[in-house]
């Protein structure tokens, strides 16, 4: 396989891109070797080397354990458990949480023989013990895996003493009704205040 081949078959691995875009990107980067594609192999070694899983909540970043644990400003009563790391990246861009994360690195789903010990829901379990955190809100996403996770991990959480809470589902901002599908509907019906 050539050099070309090869960059395009991996890059169309890529979530989001298909052969044509992965196709379009090589060319791009190619006609820009010294201004991206240099600074892009090095960047990409650079994380390969050195990027982290934090032992204590599964965020990616430079440090173990990482910034948002490290920083001592945070509310540790409060823990918001996520499936996955993008989402603790999305809910820290809105800067509206100040506590500490927990990724569960996925939800569970029978059809993809995820169960709950392929998830990280004995070590949320270990952090509660310590009986510093007094709030865990569950963050996951509206899917049945991840309201079937949800419900598992609240079981589980039930003799812990801790409090528990979800994120509201319902109408996003600027959304309007005759766009939304009929769930995000009944969810918003329900959850009304």
């Amino acid at each position: 396989m050539s050099p070309l081949d090869q960059l395009m078959n991996i890059l169309g691995k890529l979530p989001g891109l298909g052969p044509r875009s992965a196709r379009r990107m090589v060319l791009h980067l190619l006609k820009r070797r010294e201004g991206l594609m240099l600074p892009l192999v090095e960047a990409l070694q650079n994380a390969a080397m050195n990027v982290k899983t934090c032992n204590i909540c599964g965020n990616l970043g430079g440090s173990d354990p990482c910034e948002v644990c490290s920083d001592q400003r945070r509310d540790r009563s409060l823990i918001c458990v996520v499936e996955d790391v993008a989402d603790l990246w999305a809910l820290e861009r809105s800067h509206a949480f100040r506590g500490l994360y927990h990724v569960l690195g996925g939800t569970l789903s029978a059809l993809e023989g995820i169960r709950p010990a392929d998830l990280r829901i004995d070590q949320l379990l270990d952090r509660l013990r310590g009986g510093e955190v007094k709030e865990v809100i569950l963050a996951l996403n509206a899917t049945v895996e991840g309201q079937t996770t949800a419900h598992y991990v609240a079981e589980k959480l039930e003799e812990t003493g801790v409090s528990l809470s979800k994120l509201a589902h319902g109408l996003p901002v600027g959304g309007e009704l005759d766009y939304l599908d009929d769930g995000t509907l009944t969810a918003a019906l329900k959850a009304r205040r």
